[in-house]
């Protein structure tokens, strides 16, 4: 775990990230930038810096970019995705609170617009709640008849 003070450049901290990576070897660096708005332009422009250290650091990285989509959402996910993936070449999508009424049938739009990858989806707050991408049981579930 690396981090700084509250309020701290979030490339430095990708930065120290990267060096701590491989100082030690590891062979995964996970890097959360929670709470970013596709409507934020500063923070949206800090995606890209840290991408651009990454690369710097560790050439090639990142190699997963994941962009963390509630399903809750509707269809302004196709939107945020749109511009994620302008910003920072999201390759891969997470699909969180499938446990509640929300469906997710915006990952068809995103996935037919940008052709990105659905990796996991998420259907409760705990670890072993996050699950890998299992496009049969989303399409059952999709469609499946309530009450």
């Amino acid at each position: 775990m690396v981090r700084q003070e509250s309020g701290s450049d979030p490339a430095a901290v990708a930065f120290d990230a990267a060096k701590a990576a491989a100082a030690r070897k590891v062979d995964v660096l996970i890097l959360d930038t929670a709470g970013r708005l596709h409507t934020k332009v500063n923070l949206m422009e800090e995606l890209k810096k840290i991408r651009r250290v990454l690369d710097r650091e560790i050439p090639g990285a990142p190699h997963e970019t994941l962009l963390v989509v509630d399903a809750t959402t509707g269809q302004n996910a196709l939107v945020q995705a749109r511009l994620f993936q302008e910003a920072v070449e999201v390759s891969g999508l997470a699909l969180t609170k499938l446990d509640g009424t929300a469906r997710g049938g915006m990952l068809v739009a995103i996935g037919n617009e940008l052709g990105l990858p659905v990796r996991y989806v998420g259907i409760g707050e705990g670890m072993e709640d996050l699950r890998p991408f299992d496009p049969d049981l989303f399409v059952e579930a999709l469609f499946e008849q309530k009450g």
